[in-house]
């Protein structure tokens, strides 16, 4: 059946608002991800990390394995039925895992991972069926008809990926479900999507042309291959062939050794590929980390959550394809400027370096409002000079070598040595020539304020551990002390706060980042006016101590500093990595195609996809032995794509075009001089080498 007189088949409607439900279902469901590591599960950076690039890796392990089943067992429409309801089933499994009271910690934990590894095996397995069951659909004599169903094909995946990096952070921050952040929402939005996806191919499925499995080239490549070996290994070294894939002549072929060869010489060229990989992923994990420590309000307008900036490379990779097909290679091409398809994905490298650079110079000014921990052996403190007076805190280490004001804001915590676990300290504090003495018992690597405030007998202190880390998705923390003989009571936004008298302080608490000109304020005895605490900034941890002078007055103290550096700085790494990704992936998929015959091109995409696979997990064993600062990690990840680079242009350099078309005439005409096959089949490196990037995203 023809679509409105056309010659496309209608089934091709199935297929496309399938992809594009799959891939919104899964690229929502892996925006979120690493800050549900981090602040559902309770993880820390590293390990949130290292999860994350490890189920990204078993994304793109498993489409070999769907590939296999589809072509030697299931046949692709089976399998994708079969491999969609393990895709359902795990998206499922982690929304329920993502409901607070559905079990403790350990079961969220194990419902996660099951769920992951059952949303892996399902996006992996479908992923080489999909775009190529839609191929079959049409008839051999329509190929104008088929390009331009894999452009609209590919548009669904980027919309698909767009719009869901930008819809399911808000479920998930703006949308509050059991008292905090919805991620069973933000989980559960995609597995609906997923259902819809599965609904509406099957709904197609009595319109579809349906091949019947014809064997999977991969398994005979690989069979192929290890003959070779087998039978050069037991060989004399004097019994010889010109290459060592000659070897499986018994067995197979000329013309599968032939192809073979030429496959394996890109695949060779493949081998530095993986560091690539590995630094565009950190999108979803350490660049959204660094998000959450920025300042993520445009003006009055709108605020953005830290893991939508993942949608500016969807909608950049969908300006610059065109941009780069219509100009830029064109005037290099004026310019008499010899760029190869190789060359293109060095320079693709050398972008992406760059953006890491960039990220690495943003994160040098991100950590300047940070609070690190103190090292093993010592502790931090920070004094609030509650008395009326300035006083003077005497300590051994000369810590605070200035009187510290009445209500002076402490410009920072300072390194306190403790040289033990725990250690008991006593200090002198002075007033008016007057001396009193304060022994507390601190605890290395925590962060502690010194309250100080007056008695009829003199200053008194007390010590309160505080809260130096800054909250993931950027909500300020907030405290008050009373000064009063009688309790407070306040509401911040949606926030109650009870702050006991006689210099007591209330629990720290999260607020809604914005202005708070009238908090409401109440007390048993006396009427409490509404109080002023101005604006509430991304990150900052604000200490308001409440004093009567004919009205209570809310003085603030800033214990951390807001986050200063504003998201927008992101944008360039942004824009120099999809850069860098429209001259490598589309490059270097399209000159890999035109380097294989026609059989082997699965083949190809099967070595394409375990390069992605294995810069996951590069990614994942940094993060987890390198130990570094965040900015040193960075700067590690450029500097070893630099280096790859220069050894991938070395081996580009030595690289000789072929021309796959011919290797038909050759084997038609029956030549068997296979010494001769590889001359006949190269051919000198020039601008010969023609591709068109037809507006495809790399999402596939």
């Amino acid at each position: 059946m023809k679509l409105c007189g056309t010659n496309y088949p209608l089934s091709i409607c199935f297929i496309v608002v399938n992809e594009f439900c799959e891939r919104f279902s899964y690229y929502g469901m892996k925006a979120v991800l690493t800050l549900y590591f981090l602040n559902y599960l309770h993880w820390d950076k590293n390990r949130s990390t290292s999860i994350y690039h490890a189920f990204s890796s078993l994304c793109y392990f498993t489409p070999i394995l769907g590939a296999i089943i589809a072509d030697s067992w299931l046949g692709k429409f089976k399998t994708i039925i079969y491999l969609s309801i393990v895709y359902v089933i795990g998206h499922v499994i982690k929304s329920v895992g993502a409901i607070p009271t559905v079990g403790d910690s350990s079961v969220h934990i194990a419902l996660s991972m099951l769920g992951l590894i059952l949303i892996a095996f399902g996006t992996g397995g479908i992923k080489p069926c999909v775009s190529a069951f839609g191929g079959d659909q049409f008839d051999e004599e329509h190929v104008s008809e088929r390009q331009k169903f894999f452009s609209i094909f590919y548009m669904s995946i980027n919309a698909g990926s767009l719009l869901s990096t930008v819809i399911t952070p808000v479920l998930r921050g703006d949308v509050k479900c059991f008292g905090d952040d919805c991620y069973a929402l933000a989980f559960g939005v995609p597995a609906a999507l997923m259902l819809v996806a599965l609904v509406v191919f099957i709904a197609g499925s009595g319109l579809y042309k349906k091949s019947p499995p014809q064997g999977n080239i991969l398994l005979e490549v690989c069979n192929c291959i290890g003959f070779a070996i087998k039978q050069r290994w037991g060989r004399s070294k004097y019994d010889s062939r010109k290459h060592w894939l000659d070897w499986a002549e018994k067995k197979y072929s000329k013309r599968l050794i032939q192809e073979i060869k030429m496959v394996l010489r890109v695949l060779v060229l493949y081998i530095p590929l993986p560091m690539f990989w590995a630094l565009f992923d950190q999108q979803g994990s350490r660049w959204t980390l660094q998000a959450t420590r920025m300042n993520l309000a445009f003006g009055n307008y709108f605020i953005l959550e830290p893991d939508q900036m993942q949608m500016l490379n969807a909608l950049l990779i969908l300006v610059f394809v065109p941009i780069f097909d219509l100009i830029i290679y064109p005037l290099v091409g004026l310019c008499r400027i010899n760029v190869t398809p190789l060359r293109k994905m060095s320079v693709g490298m050398i972008f992406a370096a760059l953006a890491f650079g960039a990220a690495a110079a943003v994160e040098l000014n991100v950590v300047k409002t940070v609070v690190e921990n103190a090292p093993k052996g010592n502790c931090l403190l920070q004094v609030f000079n509650l008395a009326e007076k300035d006083v003077s805190v005497i300590h051994g280490s000369n810590l605070f070598p200035e009187p510290i004001r009445h209500l002076q804001d402490p410009p920072g915590y300072v390194t306190l040595p403790l040289e033990a676990p725990n250690k008991n300290i006593t200090m002198e504090i002075a007033l008016d020539g007057k001396t009193s003495e304060c022994k507390q018992s601190f605890e290395e690597q925590k962060a502690y304020s010194l309250i100080l405030y007056p008695t009829p007998t003199g200053v008194q202190c007390r010590l309160v551990e505080d809260i130096v880390k800054k909250s993931q998705d950027g909500e300020p923390l907030l405290r008050f002390i009373n000064t009063e003989k009688e309790a407070i009571n306040l509401t911040v936004g949606n926030v109650e706060f009870y702050v006991p008298p006689d210099y007591n302080i209330s629990p720290n608490k999260n607020v809604e980042r914005k202005e708070y000109p009238d908090v409401s304020c109440r007390m048993e005895s006396e009427t409490c006016s509404s109080l002023n605490l101005g604006l509430l900034d991304f990150g900052a941890h604000y200490t308001f101590v409440l004093e009567n002078s004919s009205q209570i007055i809310a003085h603030r103290m800033e214990d951390v500093k807001a986050n200063n550096v504003h998201i927008a700085w992101q944008i360039p790494q942004y824009v120099l990595l999809t850069i860098g990704e429209v001259m490598f992936s589309i490059t270097g998929l399209e000159f890999s195609y035109s380097q294989a015959p026609a059989n082997m091109k699965s083949v190809l995409q099967a070595g394409w996809l375990l390069t992605v696979a294995f810069g996951n997990v590069i990614v994942l064993i940094v993060a987890e032995g390198a130990g570094l600062a965040q900015w040193r990690e960075f700067v590690l990840f450029a500097g070893l794509l630099l280096g790859v680079c220069i050894i991938f242009s070395i081996m580009a350099f030595f690289y000789t075009y072929v021309n796959p078309e011919l290797l038909e005439p050759q084997h038609s005409s029956g030549r068997e001089d296979e010494d001769d096959d590889d001359d006949d089949l190269k051919k000198k490196p020039s601008n010969d080498v023609h591709l068109s990037s037809k507006g495809q995203g790399t999402k596939l």
